[in-house]
C-alpha cells in the first residue's frame, strides 16, 4: 500500500516540480511562475506531495502586499497548486492546501488570496466576499481570500513582481 506524504520543497525538487505543473497545466507558463517566484525571493510557503518517492503535487503561497495609501499589510497568494492528471480527485489538493494553511498561521499569516474555482477553494474557507473589497488587476468572483485574524478588507492588492512577468510571456 503506497502512503502519500506532504514535505517541504527543496532545490533537488525543481525538475519534479516543473513536470509536475506542466503536466496538470498543459502548458509551461505556471512552471515559469513558480521558477520566478523562486528566483525573485518571494516564497512564503512550497510544498510537495510525495507518492512512492515520486513527487505528484505541488502548492505555493507568495509574498502579497494589501496596500492602503501610505499603509501596506503583508499576506499570501495561493498560486500555483498543481496535481499530476493521474491524481486528480485523490484528495492530493486538498491535503496540501490545509498543511499549507497550517504552516502558514503557525508562522503568523492571517490573510491569503487565490483566484481560482469558487466551488473547490471554497471548500478551504475561500470566498469572494471577503475578497471583494479589494482592488486588484484579477477582480473577478474568482477572487477569494481568507483571513485567519485581523486583516484588511480593502486596498489594492499588490502581487510579486512574478506575476506581471512570467504570466505575461
Amino acid at each position: 500500500m503506497s502512503m502519500m506524504s506532504i514535505r517541504a520543497a527543496t532545490p533537488r525538487d525543481r525538475e519534479a516540480i516543473r513536470l509536475v505543473e506542466e503536466h496538470a497545466f498543459g502548458q509551461q507558463a505556471e512552471a515559469g511562475l513558480v521558477d520566478a517566484l523562486v528566483d525573485g525571493g518571494d516564497v512564503v510557503v512550497e510544498l510537495v506531495a510525495e507518492e512512492d518517492g515520486q513527487v505528484v503535487g505541488h502548492i505555493l503561497f507568495s509574498r502579497l502586499y494589501v496596500q492602503n495609501g501610505a499603509d501596506s499589510f503583508p499576506a499570501v497568494a495561493l498560486a500555483p497548486l498543481a496535481v499530476e492528471p493521474d491524481f486528480h480527485r485523490s484528495g492530493i489538493g486538498g491535503a496540501l492546501i490545509r498543511e499549507a494553511h497550517i504552516r502558514l498561521r503557525d508562522a503568523g499569516e492571517t490573510l491569503a488570496v487565490v483566484l481560482g474555482d469558487p466551488a473547490y477553494y471554497g471548500r478551504f474557507g475561500y470566498a469572494h466576499d471577503r475578497a471583494a473589497g479589494f482592488e486588484s488587476d484579477y477582480q473577478c468572483e474568482e477572487l477569494q481570500a481568507l483571513a485567519w485574524g485581523d486583516a484588511p478588507e480593502t486596498g489594492r492588492l499588490a502581487y510579486a513582481p512574478a506575476f506581471g512577468t512570467a504570466l505575461a510571456a
